[in-house]
C-alpha cells in the first residue's frame, strides 16, 4: 500500500548561495523533472523552507528506496545542487482524522 513520506533534501556543494534558484544551471530541465512528478501524483507538496538551505516534500509511495531511486533522477541531484539528506515516513495516529484533511 503506498504510504505518505517526508523528503528533506538540502542545497549540495554546487549551489551558489549568490545567485538565484532559476539561475542555476539546468533550471528548466530540475522544474520540468518536479512538475512531472506533481503530475503523476508522485510528488504532493514540495518547495523550498524559508531561511534554510533545506527543500520539503510530501510524497506518496510504497518505500524509502522507491523515494531515493525517483529523486536520484532530478538532474540537480546528479549535478550535486541539491542531495538527499532525510526520509521519513508518515505514520498518522489516527489515519481517519488525518485524511480528513486532504
Amino acid at each position: 500500500m503506498r504510504k505518505l513520506f517526508a523528503v528533506v533534501n538540502e542545497r549540495g556543494p554546487h549551489w551558489d548561495h549568490a545567485k538565484s534558484m532559476e539561475e542555476h544551471a539546468d533550471w528548466r530541465a530540475h522544474a520540468d523533472f518536479m512538475n512531472g512528478l506533481v503530475a503523476e501524483g508522485f510528488v504532493l507538496l514540495g518547495g523550498p523552507l524559508v531561511g534554510t538551505d533545506d527543500v520539503l516534500l510530501i510524497v506518496r509511495g510504497d518505500s524509502e528506496d522507491e523515494m531515493r531511486g525517483r529523486l536520484a533522477e532530478d538532474v540537480w541531484v546528479a549535478k550535486g545542487l541539491l542531495r538527499q539528506r532525510q526520509i521519513a515516513p508518515h505514520c498518522p495516529s489516527r489515519p481517519s482524522t488525518f485524511l480528513a484533511i486532504y
